[in-house]
Parts: C-alpha cells; structure tokens; sequence
C-alpha cells in the first residue's frame, strides 16, 4: 500500500507537477499537502489551477506549474523529530523530484547517526519504509528504554500524624468538640509504625544511547523515642506503655500523660511538663499550663497562659478576660473563644469568637450551629469562614486574610488568546476540506478560490506558530499560580455592616448586611460572591 503524491519534474528551466497515484488502498493525495510539498522546495507556483486540474483528474502526466524555475533536482527527504525528552524519534518522508535518487536502509540509518541518535533505532520501521514508499506520514524509527522508577522507601504509621485534623460537623450542623480525634491514644502492644524498604529500580537509555539514571532513592528509618519496642527484623515499632503517640520532626514518640485530676489553681499551682498535659477540671485566672506536646482542658481556661509546643484543646472553651494568653504550635480547639489573646501556627477551630484578638497561620473555622464573630480582631494566613460575622450593635471586627495571586492578568489573557486561536485554526479545517472535496470531485478552481486558499493555508501556519508560543509561556505562569495561595473569607449565614476586611494589601468596610456570601481578591479588587463550597 502506499499514499498518493505530487512529485516535481525540473526540465529546461521550468518546474512540472506530475502525479503519482496511491496504491493497494492508499489515500489520495490532500491539496494542502501538495501545495506545502512545492512551496517547502522553493517553487513559486505561476498556474494553480493547472495543479488543481491534475489532482482533480489525477493526471499522471506532467503538468507546468512555473514557467521560470532554476531549481535542480532533489533526492528522497526525511525528516525527523526527537521528542523533548530524547525518548522517542519520528521519520516523515518526502518523495524526490523525478531525477532525484531513493533512500535506502544504510541512508536512513547514516541519517540518523548523524543526528546523534544511535540507539533504538527500529530496523522495522525502516523495512516497513522502503517496502511501502508512504510519504508524510510518522514513521516511529527509533526508541529509547525509560528507567523503571523504584520507590523511596516509606514508613507506615498507625496513629494520627496530622496536627491539621479537624472536628467532625454533626448532622444538625453543630461542631463536636467532646468527641474528637485528634489525640492519639495507644496501649501497650500497640503496632506504631512499619517500614517499607526503598526499591533503586533500573536505569534507562536515550536515542544519542545517554544512560537515564533513575532518581535518587531516599531511604529511610524508624526513629523513635522512649517507651517503644523495635521488632527483631527491624521494621516496625511498638509501644511499650499506655500513653499519647506523636511524629515530631520523623520521631515518633510516646509519652505518658501528665494528669491533673481537678482544676490548675492553688491546690495544683502553675504546671510545666515536657510531654501531654490533661486537665480533668478547669485552668483558673491568673494561672500557667505550659506543655511540650498537647494540652487538652475538660473544662474552661479561663484569665490564665497555656503554652504548648502540640495542639491545645478547650472542651467547654475560653474565657480570656481580657488577660491572659493561649498560643500553641499546633491547632486550637475551643467551644468558644470570648475576651481572649490566641495565636497559633496551625488552624482555629471555635464555635464562636467574641471581643477577642485571634491570630492563626493557617484558616479560622466558625462553624458551630451559631458560630459568629464579633467585636473582634481574626487574622488568618488561609481563610476565615464563619456562620456569622460582625454584629446588629456594631461591635467593632476586623478579619485579614491571605495573599494575592500573582500574574493573574496575563494569566486571563493568554487564556483567551489560546482559545481564540484554536477556534479560529478549527474554523479553517472545514475549509481545507471542502476544497479537497470540490477538487477531488473533479472540478476546478477559479482565480478567486485559487487566492483565498493560499490566504488560509498561511493564515493557519500563523496561528500555529503564534498557538504554540501562547501555549508553552501560559503552561509555564499555570505553575507558578498553582504554587500561589488563595485565601478569602466566607460567611455562611449573616455579615453585618461595619465590618472591616483585609485581603492582602486591599481593605473595605462592608456597608450593609449581607447573607452567604464570599470575600476574595480578584483582579486587583476585593469582590464579594455566593458561598462556594
């Protein structure tokens, strides 16, 4: 089988066109593709229509194209592609003017070696070439081997390792603040984690025969502290008394908890302990509870300083009186958050924030049934989101948030560009094809119709060119955008006026009341919205 095709024929200082017609099924030659093959060789085309008769009535004679042509002749053509990542290498092949020679086996393979490309090539595909003769299609002629990617080794561990958990939403919409899971109780016995071992996998090679290394394999091991038992072949580990398991910077670690069975006041004075601390009763004003892990309080904080290098949980919440501070490295957990300084590097989770300073690295989540902010100063690296924010006596609130998206305006607009271009390349294609059609069918082609596909064919090698560049600078600004955190504030309920929001360098007061709606920085300018969930 082989493709029809337009072969040139250089006589006397003139050009000709001569047809050569498929075979064993093959696919007739497409106009375009014509018209590309005698302009890539330099022939200035002085009748169209001539070219376009010969086709239409696949004239095998040879047909004058150009009355001035000092061109000589040209041997078979191939062409090839090396994909980006040297793996794969693709042959197209042009057919020679009648006087020019035919490749052979030892010519594409010469041609390839000079490029470099020595390994993989597919004597196959070559065979298949020479045997078949079809033109301007890919031929694949040569393969490189990929690596086998092995795999880090990893450990598996069996307890919460995520200090970013959060509580669970009930049915009816309230936050459980008694039930939660963030403390990683374990027993004696207890399997903690378990080491799977590192696999280096296989190095691959490349078309110019360069090794691919695979990457490098990070290994990896059970680090542990006190209280846990290593297995006999190394890999898993388990823990050895009842106590709270935690992954601090790839250690793992169980401590016993320090129990304080009543409340911190003059009965149990200040506490500082290096693991978990668990308050049964209450932390009263005036006191200290400073923990080197987690503090977790049954009952309510209240004017008092908790310090922890974990999360701090408040089962029945914090009241500040206006004194005080609660600042841990963890999340904090609190029913409600009133009169009170907080701060931590990680998120709040409250079911009400009330006259109180709140600072957090990460979001603050108000999501109790009633969760509301008012009266008070939130500021969030992520996103505020609450049921309600501000109040109908107009307390004074301030919420700030985030960081602004960068680039975001070339971003749109090479978005446009690109699907501006496509379309217009897509709208082309049926015109090309109905010409091919109307020739195929044996009619021929005027003037008129002559120059307007000639004005389409190098329209389209614009658009394609300038697709191509519009593409490869819009992949490279999406990744930067994806590395760009977006933060806003999200009110689910009720928004009330006076309230002050600060989204980045950009700040307004809201004016009037407002119900689920959303806050977020867009092109330059704060800009309010429904609740997207």
């Amino acid at each position: 089988m082989a493709n029809a095709y337009i072969q040139l024929v250089f006589k006397d200082g003139k050009a000709y066109s001569k047809y050569i017609p498929p075979t064993d099924g093959g696919e007739d030659v497409e106009i375009s593709k014509a018209y590309e093959y005698i302009k890539n060789h330099g022939v200035q085309i002085d009748d169209m229509a001539a070219l376009t008769q010969q086709m239409s009535e696949k004239k095998a004679s040879e047909v004058l194209i150009s009355n001035k042509c000092l061109l000589s002749d040209f041997d078979e053509k191939m062409t090839i592609k090396i994909s980006l990542d040297h793996m794969k290498v693709t042959a197209i092949f042009e057919p020679p003017s009648a006087g020019g020679d035919l490749l052979g086996a030892g010519d594409i393979i010469a041609g390839l070696n000079s490029k470099g490309i020595i390994y993989g090539i597919s004597q196959d595909a070559i065979l298949d070439f020479i045997n078949n003769r079809i033109y301007y299609v890919p031929y694949v002629i040569a393969n490189g081997d990929r690596p086998v990617i092995g795999h880090d080794a990893r450990i598996i561990y069996n307890f919460n390792t995520n200090p970013s958990l959060k509580p669970k939403i009930l049915p009816d919409g309230s936050v459980d603040f008694k039930n939660l899971n963030t403390v990683s109780i374990v027993n004696e016995g207890d399997l903690l984690a378990t080491l799977i071992p590192a696999d280096p996998g296989k190095p691959g090679k490349d078309v110019y025969g360069k090794e691919i290394p695979v990457r490098e394999i990070n290994d990896a091991k059970l680090v542990y502290g006190d209280h846990i038992r290593l297995s006999d072949d190394g890999t898993a580990i388990y823990s050895e008394i009842y106590g709270h398991a935690t992954l601090e910077n790839g250690k793992v670690i169980v401590q016993d908890e320090f129990l304080v069975k009543s409340d911190v006041d003059n009965s149990t004075g200040n506490i500082t302990y290096g693991g978990n601390v668990h308050i049964i009763g209450s932390v009263r004003s005036g006191f200290t509870v400073k923990a080197g892990g987690d503090i977790v309080v049954d009952g309510v904080v209240e004017g008092a300083y908790l310090d922890a290098g974990g999360q701090i949980i408040v089962r029945q919440g914090i009241h500040g009186m206006n004194k005080g501070m609660i600042k841990c490295r963890g999340a904090l957990i609190a029913q409600f958050i009133e009169s009170a300084r907080v701060s931590t590097e990680n998120y709040v989770e409250t079911g009400s924030i009330l006259y109180s300073d709140v600072n957090a690295k990460d979001d603050v989540r108000v999501m109790n049934k009633k969760g509301f902010i008012a009266g008070s100063s939130v500021r969030a690296g992520g996103k505020v989101e609450s049921v309600t924010i501000g109040s109908e006596m107009g307390a004074a609130t301030r919420i700030e948030v985030g960081i602004d998206p960068e680039k975001k305006a070339r971003y749109n607009l090479l978005q446009r560009q690109i699907v501006d271009e496509s379309q217009q390349i897509e709208k082309a294609r049926p015109v090309i094809a109905s010409y091919d059609e109307f020739v195929k069918s044996g009619k021929k082609l005027d003037s008129k119709n002559m120059a307007y596909l000639t004005t389409v064919l190098q329209k389209i090698d614009v658009l394609r060119t300038s697709l191509k560049t519009h593409r490869e600078e819009f992949n490279a600004l999406h990744q930067e955008l994806l590395t760009s955190k977006h933060s806003k504030v999200v009110v689910h309920r009720q928004i009330f006026p006076g309230v002050t929001i600060t989204i980045s360098e950009l700040s307004f007061t809201v004016k009037e009341e407002n119900s689920y709606v959303q806050y977020e920085k867009k092109n330059g300018e704060i800009v309010s919205g429904p609740v997207v969930d």
